[in-house]
Formats: C-alpha cells, sequence, structure tokens
C-alpha cells in the first residue's frame, strides 16, 4: 500500500499537510496547503515545521493561515487498501506435515494466487 507522503525534514516520521516553495527571485518562502503531486523543487512539511519555519535574514515568510489538514485518501489509496485487505483475507495454504512424510507420495497441487498459476512439476 502506498504510505502518504512525509515530512520532508530530516528524521521526522510525520505525515505532511503543507508545501513549502521558494521564490529566489523576490527572496520569498511560500507555505501553502499541501501540493496535490510532490514536485521536485517544493518540500512537503507536517503542521509542526510548516509553523515553525524561518526565512534567511532579508528573506519573507508567506504562510496560509488557515488550518492545516492531511489530503484525503485518493482512488489509488483506497484502491491498494482493498488489495491490501483482499491479500489478508486470502486463506493460507496448509503446510504439510514436517518429518516421516514420502516426498514422492503426494504431488502438490496446481495453486493459485492472484493472476499466477503456480504449477506442479513434473516427474
Amino acid at each position: 500500500m502506498r504510505s502518504p507522503r512525509r515530512c520532508t525534514r530530516n528524521g521526522c516520521p510525520r505525515q505532511a499537510v503543507a508545501t513549502l516553495t521558494y521564490v529566489y527571485h523576490e527572496s520569498t518562502a511560500v507555505v501553502g496547503p499541501l501540493a496535490a503531486f510532490a514536485e521536485p523543487h517544493t518540500y512537503d512539511l507536517c503542521e509542526p515545521h510548516a509553523r515553525s519555519l524561518t526565512a534567511p535574514r532579508g528573506w519573507d515568510v508567506v504562510r496560509h493561515e488557515g488550518e492545516f489538514e492531511p489530503p484525503p485518501p485518493t482512488t489509488d489509496d483506497l484502491v491498494a487498501l482493498a488489495e491490501a485487505v483482499r491479500e489478508a483475507a486470502r486463506p493460507v495454504a496448509p503446510r504439510p506435515p514436517e518429518g516421516g512424510s514420502d516426498p514422492g507420495a503426494a504431488a502438490p497441487s496446481t495453486g493459485r494466487r492472484g493472476h499466477l498459476r503456480v504449477i506442479p512439476p513434473s516427474h
């Protein structure tokens, strides 16, 4: 399952709720709601880092004044969750008893997992 975007600050495990963008020609750092997609020249921040961000001397910080909220789940997130639930609900194949069984006595059956099929070896 795809995990939510995380804060890009080193060592921060929190979920990102804001995006930081630098506007170099205006010496401005802009902290706004989380962008729909991660961009190469932007930084995703958690709420504490978005609220406490400071800029170098001479720079301005333009900060979103509303609440920072995590983005709603996307269709991809819902599909990944459904696939994870399906995977967890699949029955586990019984394991053959250990020791004392004749390895050639019973051929393994053909199994199916998702779109793949296991074909037993021919003797």
